[in-house]
């Protein structure tokens, strides 16, 4: 009762921190008369001088309103862009070190010059984190003006890119890249031979947009250099022959008596031999048996086979191009080449498939992404979507969340979730919903969950002959252009959930006087976050707009991890085909599945931070050892001592056995 009084009175702890920064946004909103009236060559002059005063008293918190003042005019002269107040804030909260969350088309993207323009100054370098090599390189284009004008030089890390361009655009005072660049020319750094082929300088300060996606979603793989081991391909093949032998059964959850040859577990991806089964599996294989030393990889080998035909689908967790089978990532609905699923899953899916199996790998250098980020100096993060994972955010990075108010108020509407009996029901009302607001010409983005539900959708509105856009990961190369045009008049958008994220949708001539774009969402995902990504699309700017998720029985978050409550009720009721159930009790209840989801998937990602930290530790002394004698500095001090090191460790553990 007394939190909720103080909050009444008070506000709540992100409105206190919000006041705290009104006074630097008047501060520097007082000094745009004085800057607008400099020529172009003493706004440029701005940063030397900034420079020369950071190397005396002043600290950057000293610089920050000046320095966000000479920015803001900067974006006004050399891209036509000027800093909304709600921006200013969202550029102090990444200077903290804080995760910006700010609502789609709030302009994280010129959000982040701020930062990085004031940051950048101590000379030490600026990286600038996004998911894919296409943002990069747009925002590196777009704002890069803004830098130049001001004397600073900026780069991109793109995929493909020799070292000698890869270590001039380290060199640079901002760098754009992706994740997964930036944290693989890390381990790149830490296996060359000589310190002169190092691309990498100091990890000075970071700003990851989308972070959520980067440090939430992509943190359950780590990134991982291998090489080819010597085993041989054939064993793939043999244990692949043998599945469709193998009976599936059942877990009795009262008696926990395994039936039939093997359980799948949906709720967790895995598949798993029963007692009866690793008889059967064994006989089959010409084996005697699954326990012995030269035997028991052979059942590793069959559950990884059993997860492949049971656990993972073609068109919804990776896809065939070229021949190839290449990861879909769950969450963005964008192909991952390049990724292999690790302990032989991968060979598995390449023998279902019936493509040609690359030799498993043996890793030769590996780090998740909460230690490549943690090992930044200073951190810092934005998305539209934070705050339901903000706990792990201060857990794991030590990264406080400020919701940012938006620019405009929020126009859209978000209508009550409505929830079906069959799937088929469900997508018969989604396409009805559509050729409805398509006759009306206003836009709709429908999401999906998969590449093969797109794709069905894809069929069933062609059977009504609306013209409509697909975008998933078989078309990702047209990503950015087709959610651009997604707001225009008729438009129907079919997209993976997450698909066009960093991409505006501008309404097109007279939509907003028709209600907006509206979203559709055909599935709940197993985050929140999904779906409020989904459901940003519309509204952006103030813009009008709407949203609605239809739902079934037989989605795999409610199939899964759905409330009894629900199925009871739907039964109960015996509705007629195509009837819909749409309640508040509803809503609750799958928000409540979906948080339980979250849960497991933290555990998931807690437990390979706590498995790698072990290594880290490893990680942090050999690279620092290799490091030493790749510089030769002091190298004759650094081999005895670690030399003296090692027989320490050897008296600690032999000479007590000696003795006793």
């Amino acid at each position: 009762m007394l939190n909720f009084i103080l909050r009444k009175i008070i506000g709540t702890q992100n409105q206190r921190a919000l006041r705290k920064m009104a006074p630097v946004v008047e501060k520097i909103e007082g000094l745009d008369p004085s800057i607008s009236a400099l020529t172009d060559d003493e706004l440029q002059a701005k940063t030397e001088e900034f420079r020369e005063r950071l190397n005396k008293e002043e600290t950057l918190d000293d610089l920050l309103p000046e320095a966000f003042a000479v920015v803001r005019e900067a974006g006004k002269r050399t891209i036509n862009m000027r800093h909304f107040p709600v921006q200013l804030i969202g550029g102090i909260v990444l200077h903290q070190g804080k995760i910006a969350e700010m609502a789609t088309g709030e302009g994280k993207t010129l959000v982040a010059t701020l930062a990085a323009y004031l940051n950048a100054l101590s000379g030490k370098g600026v990286h600038i984190v996004t998911v894919n090599d296409y943002l990069a390189r747009r925002d590196r284009q777009w704002m890069g003006p803004i830098y130049e004008f001001l004397g600073l030089s900026v780069g991109v890390i793109q995929q493909g890119m020799p070292p000698q361009e890869r270590r001039a655009a380290y060199n640079c005072d901002v760098t754009y890249g992706t994740n997964n660049e930036f944290g693989f020319d890390y381990l790149r750094d830490n296996m060359v031979v000589s310190i002169e082929d190092k691309v990498q300088r100091e990890l000075h300060y970071a700003i990851v947009d989308e972070v959520d996606s980067i440090l939430i979603d992509e943190a359950r793989t780590p990134l991982i250099i291998s090489g080819p081991s010597e085993e041989s391909t054939d064993k793939y093949y043999k244990v692949d022959r043998i599945i469709s032998l193998l009976k599936k059964g059942e877990r009795d959850e009262v008696s926990k008596e395994e039936r039939g040859d093997y359980i799948v577990d949906e709720k967790h991806k895995t598949s798993y031999l029963t007692e009866q089964g690793e008889i059967k599996a064994a006989k089959l294989l010409g084996l005697k048996d699954m326990h012995s030393l030269t035997t028991m990889e052979y059942k590793h080998h069959v559950n990884q086979a059993l997860r492949a035909h049971n656990n993972y689908k073609r068109d919804v967790d990776y896809m065939l191009k070229d021949n190839q089978v290449v990861i879909v990532d769950e969450f963005t609905g964008r192909l991952m080449p390049g990724r292999r699923w690790s302990d032989g899953l991968h060979q598995a899916i390449e023998a279902k498939e019936r493509v040609k199996i690359e030799r498993e790998n043996q890793t030769l250098a590996t780090i998740t992404f909460q230690n490549y980020f943690r090992m930044y100096e200073k951190l810092a993060g934005m998305t539209g979507t934070a705050a339901t994972e903000a706990s792990e955010f201060l857990q794991i990075y030590k990264l406080d969340v400020a919701v940012i108010p938006t620019n405009k108020p929020l126009n859209r509407t978000n209508y009550p979730d409505v929830i079906y009996k069959t799937e088929r029901e469900k997508f018969n009302a989604v396409v009805e919903e559509i050729e409805e607001l398509h006759k009306q010409g206003r836009p709709v983005l429908v999401g999906t969950v998969s590449i093969e539900k797109s794709e069905r959708l894809s069929q069933l509105l062609k059977r009504k002959n609306i013209m409509h856009s697909v975008l998933n990961a078989k078309y990702h190369e047209r990503e950015a252009e087709i959610v651009a045009l997604a707001g225009q008049r008729n438009a129907v958008t079919i997209a993976t959930n997450m698909a066009g994220r960093g991409t505006d949708i501008v309404l097109g001539e007279g939509v907003a006087e028709l209600g907006g774009l509206h979203i559709i969402g055909t599935e709940r995902h197993e985050a929140r976050r999904i779906d409020n990504q989904l459901r940003g699309r519309a509204g952006r700017q103030g813009d009008p707009g709407s949203s609605r998720f239809y739902l079934s029985l037989e989605d795999d978050l409610l199939r899964l991890f759905g409330s009894e409550r629900i199925m009871g009720m739907m039964k109960r009721l015996g509705m007629p085909e195509g009837q819909a159930i749409e309640h508040k009790l509803i809503t609750r209840a799958i928000t409540t599945a979906q948080k339980r989801v979250e849960a497991m998937n933290f555990d998931i990602r807690k437990q390979l931070l706590d498995y790698d930290n072990v290594m880290n530790k490893q990680r942090e002394v050999i690279y620092k050892q290799r490091e030493v004698i790749l510089k030769g500095e002091n190298l004759e001090e650094e081999i005895n001592r670690m030399i003296e090191s090692v027989l320490e460790r050897w008296l600690e553990t032999y000479l007590p056995l000696k003795d006793g």
